[in-house]
């Protein structure tokens, strides 16, 4: 894998809009199933718990393993520090951890509250944050839960296992589980803390039957597939996902014959014959030897237990929650070159990238995605490049539930470019994941985004603006953040997005070119105009 270079962009201190500089030191306690814990209370009256444990540490014989309960305790632990973060390699730019250094030690989850009792049964928001199911952490000041906590939503971010620790499938796994199951710990993990939140929240002034869950990117992914898993599809009451799921018309998350086998040859590579032996090798051997080339990506398996058939059979049955859904995707998820490679984008250019892409059809996605002069052809490359990437499962995911959901869905476009960085960040570019790379002393400026790049949304919905000082936001940015906040917490408290004050929002119509919602300074619904490209890219992925 190729590392991102980390910038000290984000200062770990930073704290999000409207929050005090320093927290009061008066304590609050609560005491949750487990035990008591203590946290704190920030100076605009939030409740914080970091670090609270929701399951037990994953090592030893639970290297993967589902996760296991807590061991219980009497005297008031501490919730003052976010826990360690899962296992992982530094990948994206855009990532910046407040929490307690990386281990195999990670299931914990964060809390803010902003009711001061246990009566008060607030909605509840419960965030899977993003990261390819490789990085990432619930104590990213982006998923910073006050913003919400102060619109009167209790928000929960979660911690879950990664890569080869959240999602390895092999053999003998499968014949040591009581389900004859392997792979897909990171998502039940997910699941674990979900029932957590129903055994626990009451006790924050949360209503358990008030949750909505959410995330962004691997995130996203996790909800379209806690929506799907009959373990967890009981759990919560509302969802929202932002930029990916796990529905396609092609072959998604593997069947775990394939899983075991991707997993015993990579064992096999390490040296190590059977589980045993794989449970002994130091965490840290086996996070790095994932980054090697050739190495294999472990992501959600087929397993027969969380998945019994695949994300899209379940949805196309109508066998997932009933719950309603709020989803969308950005305008830029991912650049031209993610078709043209380092072809200029020319109409010829893009031209040759489609025959080759798609051979005997290209003429029916140049029609698709026209391409007359320099400037149409970069933009069509952007757009085929981003329904690739992630907005044609997003769709798929909208689309699918819509017709046999039961249940309302609100889809949106998420359009507001960020504005240019600030001037400290010197010649440096975004990545892909919405992250920054310092480019080399004299090398050419990186033109600036003409939509919203990946992940690009997250301090907009979360409220999070003021904790990222890469960009120099304006006045219309803030007003683009309070209006989507406004959608969000709508949404999380109602199922319904709308309210006074905010421009209507039409639920999608099944099977039509719906209505969504472009979210930019002028947010407006608008009528869907690529239905086409979606029904093609949903023909040809099933191939």
């Amino acid at each position: 894998m190729k590392l991102l270079i980390v910038l000290a962009l984000l200062s770990a201190s930073l704290l999000p809009a409207g929050r005090a500089q320093a927290q009061t030191p008066a304590t609050t306690r609560v005491q949750t199933a487990s035990g008591p814990i203590e946290g704190l209370t920030a100076a605009s009256g939030i409740r914080e718990f970091r670090g609270v444990p929701y399951a037990a540490a994953p090592v030893g014989p639970r290297r993967w393993q589902a996760p296991q309960p807590v061991q219980k305790w009497t005297t008031a632990r501490p919730a003052t520090q976010f826990g360690p973060r899962a296992m992982q390699l530094p990948l994206f730019g855009d990532m910046n951890f407040r929490s307690n250094g990386v281990s195999e030690d990670c299931l914990y989850l964060n809390v803010w509250a902003p009711a001061q009792t246990a009566r008060q049964k607030l909605p509840v928001l419960v965030y899977f944050y993003g990261g390819g199911f490789v990085a990432g952490d619930g104590s990213e000041p982006r998923y910073d839960g006050e913003a919400l906590a102060r619109r009167g939503v209790v928000a929960v971010t979660v911690n879950y296992r990664l890569g080869i620790f959240g999602f390895f499938a092999h053999p003998e796994l499968a014949q040591e589980s009581p389900n004859h199951a392997a792979g897909n710990y990171g998502l039940l993990d997910q699941s674990a803390a979900l029932r957590w939140v129903q055994q626990n929240i009451a006790a924050f002034g949360g209503d358990p039957a008030q949750v909505t869950i959410a995330g962004e990117s691997a995130g996203s992914y996790s909800v379209s597939a806690q929506m799907a898993s009959p373990l967890s599809k009981t759990l919560f009451a509302r969802a929202i996902g932002e930029s990916g799921s796990l529905l396609t018309s092609g072959p998604g998350p593997a069947p775990l014959a394939t899983a075991e086998q991707t997993g015993a040859a990579f064992a096999a590579g390490l040296g190590a014959p059977s589980l045993a032996a794989l449970r002994a090798l130091p965490a840290q051997q086996l996070l790095e030897a994932t980054g090697q080339p050739g190495a294999p990506r472990f992501s959600a398996v087929i397993d027969g237990y969380f998945f019994p058939q695949s994300p899209a059979a379940i949805f196309a049955a109508g066998q997932q929650a009933h719950v309603p859904l709020l989803v969308g995707w950005n305008s830029q998820e991912s650049g031209p070159q993610g078709v043209l490679g380092a072809a200029a984008p020319t109409p010829e250019g893009f031209r040759q990238a489609v025959q080759k892409l798609y051979g005997p059809r290209a003429e029916e996605v140049l029609k698709l995605y026209p391409a007359a002069t320099a400037a149409e052809a970069e933009q069509a490359a952007t757009d085929l490049a981003s329904d690739r990437f992630i907005a044609y499962g997003t769709w798929k995911w909208a689309d699918v539930h819509a017709q046999t959901g039961g249940q309302p869905v609100y889809r949106y476009l998420f359009a507001r470019p960020r504005p240019a960085m600030t001037p400290e960040m010197g010649n440096a570019t975004a990545g892909l994941a919405g992250g920054v790379v310092q480019q080399p002393a004299g090398a050419p400026k990186a033109p600036p985004a003409k939509g919203a790049v990946h992940s690009a949304e997250i301090e907009y919905a979360l409220g999070n603006l003021p904790t990222n000082k890469v960009y120099a936001w304006t006045p219309e940015d803030f007003q683009v953040s309070e209006t989507m906040q406004k959608y969000f917490a709508n949404f999380i408290k109602t199922g319904n997005p709308n309210g006074p004050g905010l421009p209507k929002w039409p639920v999608m119509q099944p099977g039509t070119d719906a209505q969504f919602l472009r979210l930019d300074v002028k947010t407006q619904a608008e009528q869907e105009q690529h239905r086409a490209r979606y029904l093609f890219l949903d023909q040809q992925m099933g191939k």
